[in-house]
């Protein structure tokens, strides 16, 4: 594999490229679905290729082939600088490059169990069980469990002398509850939605989830929101899990805060962001009590790495810190406009795709207290658990997030249920009206591994550390 890369960065320094770079991926995924004890599919995927992107007279080329041998290798490197000359031809600036000092080098995340290995049987088995007890439940009509597996092998190389060897095994699963009657049907999910809960670990990640454990209080749940009340339409106090804290990071922090997007190159397809160069160490997006890293080096986060797929190490950025802008997330392109460096935030979805600013693990740093420390301290309010839709316009300001779950706090104690909450905001509004943020204690590291973004589309694989939180006079319910 050193040899391919290096190959196809050779041919495309020869071709006339000024600066080339060359990843080999391996990448294989393994996913199996259980609905009502019956085995709905197993779906397993291997895929193997070269990309190879390049600089001539400052625009980019880049091309990709799935057959690594030398004559193949390289045409597609001669490709690659044909497409960045016709390039070219079309209007815009030349692009430069920050800096970055070239590494040979080896990474992997850590895995105690390599999820591969473990026995089918005994995958199958922890999922009929899941499905069994949420379907002993009387009430739920369909019983779901699921676990999704990963593994990426990457080779990197470059024309300015990197070297970088990276593994990265991804392991997760989730179960979900869904209960009809009379027309309506209502659904719970566990350790999240979508698919659970996925970290960058092995096997040694799913016994920790407690599926099996957790299943009877899922499906019964799913069945008690049939008879719930509607979540009402008010101004209030709203508590989060930490579940939707994840996505509430992720839609209104996470993408307003990437470079391209603020700098116009997503505008076409993804959109852009609220936010201007200008506002780095001025603008206030929350209250005191937000601060927020994008932070790579994380253990058993879906968007930790040791290198991006530009050859930068991975870093600890403070985006927030203490209500204030800091920092947007870069790529070495971007970050040249700005005159800074690269904080490694380049990943592409595969050896097909050029690689792109993508969040890595965007967390908000935890303060202090438990859910039930922040509920406790609530005199009347609604909680909100376990996201189930979004929606936030394209520059991220205005959204509505969907939940599964609601209950009314009242005194400092959870009471009735509510079913279909939701509730609405703008988003430096609604992160200045934090009041409280939970402690290390119920902080947990969320993956979302379905981030859609770029033109073609790609999907990556992300990280959130989040607590729960509270927020006060927020639109719940429709107005």
């Amino acid at each position: 594999m050193q040899e391919i890369v290096q190959q196809a960065v050779t041919e495309a320094t020869v071709a006339g490229a000024d600066y080339a770079d060359a990843r080999m991926v391996t990448e294989e995924s393994e996913s199996l679905t259980v609905k009502n004890q019956e085995m709905e599919g197993i779906d397993r995927s291997r895929s193997v290729g070269v990309g190879i992107r390049v600089l001539v007279n400052g625009y980019w080329g880049f091309a990709a082939t799935a057959r690594a041998n030398d004559q193949e290798v390289a045409r597609t490197a001669r490709l690659a600088v044909a497409i960045a000359r016709a390039a070219a031809r079309l209007p815009g600036e030349a692009v430069r490059l920050a800096e970055v000092e070239p590494v040979v080098a080896t990474w992997s995340s850590s895995v105690q169990v390599d999820p591969f290995t473990v026995p089918l049987e005994e995958k199958v088995s922890l999922l009929m069980e899941a499905s069994r007890r949420m379907q002993e439940v009387k009430g739920v009509s369909f019983a779901e469990a699921v676990l999704d597996l990963y593994r990426r092998h990457t080779l990197f190389a470059s024309s300015e002398g990197a070297l970088i060897e990276q593994t990265i095994v991804n392991s997760g699963g989730g179960i979900e509850a869904t209960a009809l009657a009379d027309g309506e049907m209502q659904r719970r999910s566990y350790p999240n939605s979508f698919r659970g809960h996925i970290t960058a670990a092995g096997w040694e990640h799913i016994p920790r989830l407690g599926l099996v454990e957790e299943a009877e209080r899922t499906g019964r749940e799913a069945v008690q929101l049939l008879s719930a009340k509607e979540c009402p339409s008010e101004v209030t106090t709203l508590v989060l899990d930490s579940g939707q804290v994840e996505l509430q990071v992720h839609e209104s922090i996470g993408h307003p805060i990437e470079l391209d997007r603020v700098l116009g190159m997503e505008e076409a397809f993804a959109g852009t962001s609220f936010l201007k160069p200008e506002d780095r160490g001025k603008l206030r997006y929350g209250s005191d009590l937000i601060s927020i890293t994008a932070d790579a080096t994380v253990p058993g986060g879906l968007g930790t790495f040791g290198y991006d797929d530009e050859g930068v190490p991975a870093q600890r950025v403070p985006v927030i810190v203490d209500g204030i802008f800091q920092e947007f997330i870069s790529s070495r392109e971007t970050a040249a406009e700005l005159g800074q460096r690269s904080n490694a935030t380049m990943r592409a979805d595969g050896w097909q795709n050029l690689p792109l600013i993508r969040m890595t693990n965007i967390n908000l740093e935890p303060r202090e207290g438990s859910l039930e420390d922040i509920v406790g301290d609530t005199r009347d309010g609604i909680f909100m658990a376990t996201n189930q839709s979004w929606s936030i316009d394209d520059k991220r300001v205005n959204f509505q997030f969907g939940c599964e779950i609601a209950w009314r706090i009242k005194d400092g104690k959870r009471m009735e249920m509510y079913r279909n909450p939701n509730y609405t905001g703008i988003t430096t509004e609604f992160w200045g009206s934090c009041d409280a943020v939970g402690g290390r204690e119920e902080w947990t590291l969320w993956g979302t591994p379905n981030c859609g973004k770029g033109q073609p589309g790609q999907v990556a694989r992300v990280g959130h550390g989040t607590p729960p939180a509270r927020f006060r006079n927020v639109q719940v319910g429709v107005r």
